[in-house]
């Protein structure tokens, strides 16, 4: 039979076709791919005509079809679905990829016609996207190292390689770790865990084969079980373990692989004229240099700590009267600050979750889409790579825009957390292309599935990253979407959040599970009023991980990053009774590739940017005032990277903002 990654995909809207692809076709599909890839990039390289930006640039924007297709379906399944062997197909490919993307930028002969064209921009006439597709391309291979000669060039190679493969051995030793520890309970054990909380780790019991309920490390079943659980015993098992992913001895260790990847991060940079990784990474970003990022983080690090301690000693009152002497433990926090929210806000979130329905909460993030943008989006009957996700189409006035497929169950074959992809992105060039998007996230089951708060913003964040895709509406795919400055592309999913807070989309759609009853007032106003609740604590376990994150860049690697981190906590007082929300071991977003290295601070340098944009809304009197709706897609939605952060921002807003109207909605600002 014909590899159905080497046709064309005669399928709606190009949907990979699913139902005909086997594990077996990938690998086979990868190496043809790739040798046409390189012919692609060799006749670019060769071709003895004067080098322009129509026969340089845009013959790299060009996209090889078979490797678009074969890669696009593969780190899909890879992240959201692995199996045996996609994991052994994942560590043979890694190296492969980037060994072959190194080779391109590597290729002296395309260097030096990138380079030609670079040096007469002034002279061409450039669009000023095209103008910003050439910096953006020329900039990408100096910083790749296609400047580099001899040793050094031959180094910088190896360097990619084994980064490659280092951040995939990380990510899957992360995930051998939470799939293979589970703890069996006894119906005694469920004491005390609401009923949502409990049909989901019995379901799990049920998945396992198990002859009780059994409790995993999916977020959406751990963080309940702290949060209700009175057995502090259970509760101390199920954090430790929680903590100590990937830090638990034997194969699955990643704090080896943590050391090697930031010493050769150091070494790259170096090679490339840096002082450090934090440098070199940050030069490219809205912030520039890693002492913006450390001003930023520790302006909020003040305020967030002293909220924390303040709210640590109520919580330990509360231990205290329970009988529990000493000091309040990293799994005692869930559980007291889940009374206390009880007592202060009067809310339980055993009687919250039945009113957030998953489905009724993507009718949630449609509608508010549809009344920001316009966007209308009808099911689609479509073989998919997982029978649980689900397609839609994606319309403007009768237009297709985008398909838009959600994959929201937690499972043992997908990684932790949440995210979106592009199984294809926006493009006009070399012809109209329309996105393929992705939001997978890591729900508890069940019938109807119930979220907590936080999942249902999580649904928003996810959702607000997928708007970014489905509005791109530029030339080039290299500029398409969520192609923008790292500490930038938080921006519109961090904003999107806030319409999950405006009281007349809970009205309509937070509507009960059973009775179909509205949300009552008096609840929604105890949502909304507990807004802030805890924002102490979650402020200052993500900055702790993100303040490691640099120090651990910004400056000489560390030979022991446990104990660099160990320090950096120190110097900063952390809480003893809260952690860092990712530890060195299990920090994805640093060590499972460059994406977010030396880069976490990224989600609150968007968040200074949301807060602010959010209030150009209220101002306006109106959360879906139309004017500031199309400004947004306008300055920002559809820009992709085709412009600068900063610019972007500035177009929307007249002026770039300040700290004031994150700690306010942080409710950490003075009183």
């Amino acid at each position: 039979m014909t590899n159905p990654f080497l046709s064309d995909w005669n399928t709606p809207y190009g949907i990979a076709p699913f139902d005909q692809i086997s594990d077996d076709d990938f690998a086979p599909a990868l190496d043809a791919a790739l040798e046409a890839h390189s012919r692609q990039i060799e006749a670019i390289a060769t071709t003895t005509q004067p080098p322009s930006f129509a026969n340089v640039i845009e013959k790299l924007e060009t996209p090889c079809a078979p490797l678009e297709q074969v890669l696009s379906v593969f780190f899909a399944v890879s992240g959201a679905d692995s199996t045996p062997q996609r994991e052994e197909l994942q560590r043979a490919f890694s190296p492969k990829l980037a060994a072959h993307f190194s080779a391109i930028t590597a290729n002296k002969a395309l260097f030096r016609r990138v380079k030609a064209v670079w040096d007469q921009r002034d002279a061409l006439d450039l669009s000023d996207e095209q103008a910003r597709v050439l910096m953006l391309t020329y900039r990408g291979f100096v910083r790749a190292g296609a400047a580099l000669e001899g040793a050094a060039d031959s180094r910088m190679q190896e360097i990619k390689s084994r980064l490659a493969t280092l951040g995939t051995e990380f990510t899957q030793n992360l995930l051998a770790d939470e799939r293979s520890w589970s703890l069996p309970l006894s119906d005694a054990d469920l004491e005390g865990l609401p009923d949502f909380a409990v049909k989901a780790i019995r379901a799990v019991g049920t998945e396992k084969g198990a002859e009780g309920p059994v409790l995993t490390l999916a977020r959406s079943i751990v963080t309940p079980f702290l949060q209700f659980s009175p057995r502090r015993d259970l509760r101390e098992k199920a954090h430790r373990a929680y903590v100590s992913r990937g830090a638990n001895g034997g194969a699955h260790d990643n704090r080896a692989i943590a050391a090697e990847i930031l010493a050769l991060r150091e070494e790259r940079a170096k090679l490339l004229g840096y002082e450090n990784f934090a440098t070199y990474k940050l030069e490219t970003e809205m912030a520039k240099t890693p002492a913006a990022v450390r001003g930023l983080l520790l302006d909020v690090w003040g305020p967030a700590k002293a909220q924390a301690d303040k709210d640590a000693a109520v919580l330990t009152r509360m231990m205290h009267e329970d009988g529990i002497n000493g000091d309040l433990e990293p799994w005692d926090w869930h559980y007291y600050a889940e009374k206390r929210r009880k007592i202060e806000h009067d809310l339980d979130e055993a009687e919250l979750k039945p009113y957030l329905q998953l489905d009724r909460m993507i009718d949630a993030a449609f509608s508010c889409a549809n009344r920001l943008f316009g966007l209308e989006f009808a099911p689609l009957d479509v073989p998919l790579y997982h029978k649980d996700c689900r397609a839609w189409e994606v319309t403007r006035n009768g237009k297709h825009l985008a398909v838009f497929i959600g994959d929201y169950f937690a499972r043992g074959s997908k990684r932790s957390g949440a995210w979106c992809s592009a199984m294809r992105a926006q493009a006009k060039f070399p012809e109209e292309q329309s996105p393929i998007v992705v939001n997978v996230c890591n729900f508890a089951k069940g019938d109807p599935a119930l979220l907590s708060y936080d999942d249902a913003r999580t649904l928003f964040h996810e959702f607000g990253h997928a708007l970014h895709q489905i509005l791109s509406d530029v030339t080039y795919e290299s500029v398409s979407g969520t192609s923008v400055a790292r500490d930038f592309v938080e921006l519109p999913s961090q904003l999107y959040e806030h319409w999950l807070e405006v009281p007349e989309v809970l009205q309509e759609f937070a509507t009960h599970a059973e009775t179909g009853a509205a949300m009552p007032k008096a609840m929604l106003d105890k949502v909304l009023g507990a807004a802030t609740f805890n924002m102490g604590f979650q402020t200052v376990e993500y900055l702790a991980s993100a303040l490691v994150d640099l120090e651990f860049h910004d400056g000489h690697a560390p030979a022991d990053p446990m104990a660099k981190q160990a320090e950096v906590l120190k110097e900063l007082g952390m809480p003893t009774a809260i952690v860092m929300r990712h530890a060195t071991p299990h920090f994805a977003h640093v060590f499972s590739g460059d994406g977010y290295s030396s880069g976490y601070y990224s989600y609150m340098w968007s968040e200074v940017m949301d807060a602010d944009a959010f209030a150009a809304f209220e101002e306006a009197g109106n959360a879906f005032d139309p004017v500031q709706a199309k400004a947004l897609e306008t300055s920002i939605l559809s820009t992709g990277g085709s412009r600068d952060a900063a610019e972007l921002y500035t177009a929307f807003r007249g002026r770039l903002p300040g700290v004031e109207a994150l700690l306010k909605g942080r409710g950490l600002a003075a009183k």
